[in-house]
């Protein structure tokens, strides 16, 4: 019964991505962008973190191929994304940021609410608390661990 009551820490993780991603809609919005989908959104992330394959961004996301496809054909049509054939397998497709202007002007945009956002919670946590925030989740955490032997 206690371990129903437990609080548990990937809990606390997607709020906290819930709150970072509200927060950075909430700048772009206020810098006259519309408001984008959580999963347009976290595709954007994943396209910054280096995912450019459409298949591995639906993995990282849980949801269809189909789904990221169709929001990446919106992303295209807004000028924020290109896709272009993968040299490695010309059956796919790589996604990259678009060298379009409205492209750029989004992402420096994005680029200035996040650090100001990041001082917003610096700010509300203190600067202690943040950066061990930062070195936390910066570590290294290896390779996900499979069950305890007395699972």
């Amino acid at each position: 019964m206690a371990d129903r009551q437990r609080e548990f820490l990937l809990k606390d993780l997607l709020h906290a991505v819930y709150w970072f991603d509200e927060s950075l809609q909430n700048h772009l919005e206020a810098a006259g962008w519309p408001r984008m989908s959580r999963t347009k959104s976290m595709i954007m992330i994943n396209i910054a973190d280096g995912v450019t394959r459409p298949i591995h961004i639906a993995a990282n996301l849980g949801i269809s191929r189909q789904a990221v496809h169709l929001a990446l054909a919106e992303l295209e049509q807004e000028g924020l994304v290109w896709l272009e054939p993968d040299p490695e397998d010309r059956r796919a497709k790589r996604v990259r940021y678009s060298d379009d202007p409205r492209g750029i002007k989004m992402r420096d945009d994005a680029l200035r609410s996040l650090h100001q956002v990041e001082e917003q919670l610096e700010a509300r946590v203190g600067t202690e608390a943040y950066r061990q925030l930062c070195k936390v989740l910066r570590a290294d955490w290896g390779c996900p661990p499979a069950p305890a032997e007395d699972w």
